[in-house]
């Protein structure tokens, strides 16, 4: 539990391992808080998903002492940038399209075990409702319910489609199917059975939708994995988000070519309703927590003891490329810090929560 018995919940945004890493720095802060420890929901979309599967990997091996581990560099960390260290898209998407017996979905799977998770189910990771285990939720989108799709520990999970215990899946293929984003790596099928699910809309194609799943990126549906923290799940909800602001663009294409703008444009709205809504409810004391963005202008919190001032060099992180690239050692330590430096800053200016 966080704070005099409530609730703590932390949604990790989708970004490529822009966000990866952005919410690395997020994580060190709560870290150092003492607040890692003491969460009980963690969230997450693509890159987001990335890091939090690492997290539930290394989550046993934290040595925690009164919410802050220890071993928090050594254990988790290094990891998260090792593998960021790795060009994972290039190759995975090219393998996919020259391999018409594989798609580049599996061979993202495939890269995501090989080099992180070696055969963790989501089964294996420590079950929630136990004391100090919070509970993980990886978003992904049913490109066939138009809904959001959860994996957890203990059950995935489609409001169309209802609940199923079939958890004995791959922790790298629930992260892969968070980050898969359309259309190099989307859609990944899953084929689970039809008998393990209950609840749900009824209907003579749900049976045949929960025996092959068709799922995409989950920041399609919302990219901040923001649904379960906006239901009133938790008591305190903080956000860490590295999502790409959306790009002007000063020429627009015509004709059958603009449909990749109107696209882009009804996905942004989407987020943007999202974003208005959580920050809404921040400012009205409704939901207490915070909101951090990789676009926000540090100085708006107005705070003589920020880490940094804003600056050409801290706006251009928020258009490094969303991809599953290794970037630049600078770049990747740019990211780190920045996510630091707006968590601390969010969670001592507005979050009421210990600095």
């Amino acid at each position: 539990m966080a704070l005099d018995g409530k609730t703590l919940g932390l949604a990790l945004s989708g970004g490529g391992y822009r966000a990866t890493l952005f919410g690395l720095g997020s994580l060190t802060r709560l870290n150092d808080a003492g607040l890692l420890g003491k969460l009980d929901l963690i969230t997450s979309v693509s890159g987001g998903s990335i890091l939090a599967g690492i997290l539930a990997q290394c989550w046993n091996q934290l040595d925690f002492v009164d919410g802050r581990a220890t071993n928090f560099e050594p254990i988790f960390a290094r990891q998260v940038r090792d593998f960021c260290n790795r060009t994972i898209d290039i190759g995975a998407g090219l393998k996919g399209l020259v391999n018409p017996f594989k798609s580049a979905g599996k061979y993202l799977i495939d890269c995501y075990d090989q080099h992180q998770f070696n055969g963790l189910a989501l089964k294996d990771i420590p079950k929630p409702g136990t004391p100090g285990n919070p509970t993980f939720i990886f978003y992904a989108t049913s490109l066939q319910t138009g809904r959001s799709f959860r994996f957890r520990q203990d059950y995935i999970a489609d409001w169309k489609l209802g609940q199923s215990n079939h958890t004995d899946l791959p922790l790298a293929l629930a992260v892969a199917a968070s980050s898969a984003f359309p259309p190099l790596f989307s859609p990944i099928v899953i084929k689970t059975n039809p008998k393990s699910w209950t609840g749900g809309s009824p209907g003579p194609e749900r049976d045949a939708m929960r025996g092959r799943l068709v799922l995409s990126d989950g920041g399609v549906y919302d990219n901040m994995g923001l649904e379960v923290l906006q239901q009133g799940k938790v008591d305190y909800a903080l956000v860490s988000d590295a999502g790409a602001p959306f790009e002007l663009e000063t020429r627009p294409a015509k004709g059958p070519l603009q449909m990749a703008r109107v696209r882009d444009i009804l996905i942004d709205q989407t987020r943007a309703l999202r974003k208005r809504m959580l920050i809404r409810d921040l400012a009205s004391k409704r939901q207490k927590g915070a909101y951090w963005g990789i676009d926000t202008l540090i100085g708006s919190y107005k705070d003589p003891n920020a880490l940094f001032k804003d600056s050409p060099e801290t706006a251009a992180l928020a258009k490094v490329p969303t991809r599953l690239a290794a970037f630049d050692p600078d770049v990747q330590q740019r990211l780190i810090r920045w996510g630091y430096a707006l968590a601390d800053v969010a969670l001592r200016k507005k979050a009421g929560l210990p600095p």
